[in-house]
């Protein structure tokens, strides 16, 4: 049974995540544009840095299913439907990790951490501090999303004594969350974070719109997807200081361009994309072992988790392990 991982890692990462698997699987980790020829017998494929399209499918003639991470935007269901390709995410699986950092990019903006650390290593702290630091106590979280991460991010904030206010695309009931839409939290948080998935609803979500209406003080956290946020119209309302800040772990385009402004603004924290890794460079133990357990469903003519798609469950043949 062959298993093929896209994407860009380390060599220490590769041997990680090929460990994550059953022994008698063959696991072939590949760069993108080395991928095309392990595709011709692949069962089960696990697009990290590459897109599942028709011409995609083309080459993958065995597939019986791709497993993604929370994020599928780069998964055309649809296509995948038509070919009898069963698409499953991991929703839920690297919630702490994304929840933690978003408390993380909170507190670091919020305590001045990354401008101190630099003035102490710098050695001007005496010359030029300038603290302007204050408490996540009493202060209003938006959250844009209430999914896993979404109510894992709604508990941290409430464990730090903040008033959270939540919204999704269905009304539901969350401990400690005052459910309401979209233009009142913009309208009143302080702070506002985004957890949706990027679809044709959410693509620019927050746009010139949105950032008329943000308090000055606002600060927009977003590791769900880049171009959920309208990332020229962000940069806009930073320049003219429309709100206070953004801390960003994910971009319209990937990487960030090397000229791009978000570089260059003293108030925003950028993180490359890293927000749902725990445990090293493009690695989360915990969510290869959720894909290998979820292929072997599949594998064993059950019905996987977190199915984005309805095909016939077929019990995938069991092939011979290959050298790669």
């Amino acid at each position: 049974m062959k298993v093929v991982v896209i994407g860009r890692f380390p060599e220490d990462s590769r041997r990680r995540i090929a460990a994550c698997f059953p022994e008698d699987w063959s696991v072939c980790v590949t760069a993108p544009e080395e991928a095309g020829g392990s595709l011709r017998d692949a069962a089960a494929v696990i697009p990290e840095h590459a897109v599942v399209d028709a011409r995609f499918l083309d080459q993958a003639p065995k597939l019986a299913m791709v497993q993604t991470g929370a994020g599928f935007d780069n998964v055309d269901i649809p296509a995948c439907t038509r070919r009898g390709v069963r698409v499953c995410n991991a929703a839920g699986v690297n919630a702490a990790a994304v929840a933690e950092h978003v408390m993380a990019l909170m507190l670091g903006w919020y305590k001045n951490i990354p401008k101190l650390d630099q003035l102490m290593k710098t050695r001007r702290e005496g010359r030029e501090l300038c603290y302007t630091g204050a408490e996540l106590s009493g202060r209003t979280a938006g959250i844009i999303g209430l999914g896993s991460i979404g109510r894992r991010v709604a508990e941290l904030c409430g464990a730090f004594g903040m008033r959270v206010l939540g919204t999704s695309r269905r009304r539901q009931t969350v401990p400690g969350v005052v459910w309401t839409d979209l233009e009142r939290i913009c309208r009143e948080s302080e702070v506002i974070t985004v957890h949706v998935p990027l679809n044709d609803q959410t693509h620019h979500l927050l746009d010139q719109s949105a950032f008329e209406i943000m308090r000055r003080d606002a600060l927009l956290i977003n590791t769900s997807r880049g171009a959920v946020i309208h990332e020229a119209h962000l940069i806009e309302a930073l320049e003219r200081r429309a709100i206070a800040g953004a801390c960003l772990d994910v971009y319209e385009q990937e990487p960030l361009a090397e000229d791009s402004p978000l570089r260059d603004f003293p108030n925003v924290i950028l993180t490359p994309h890293t927000a749902g890794f725990p445990d090293g460079v493009n690695f989360h133990a915990g969510r290869y072992r959720f894909f290998a357990e979820n292929i072997q469903r599949l594998l064993d003519g059950r019905v996987p988790e977190n199915a984005l798609n309805d095909v016939p469950v077929l019990r995938m043949q069991r092939r011979a392990p290959e050298n790669v």
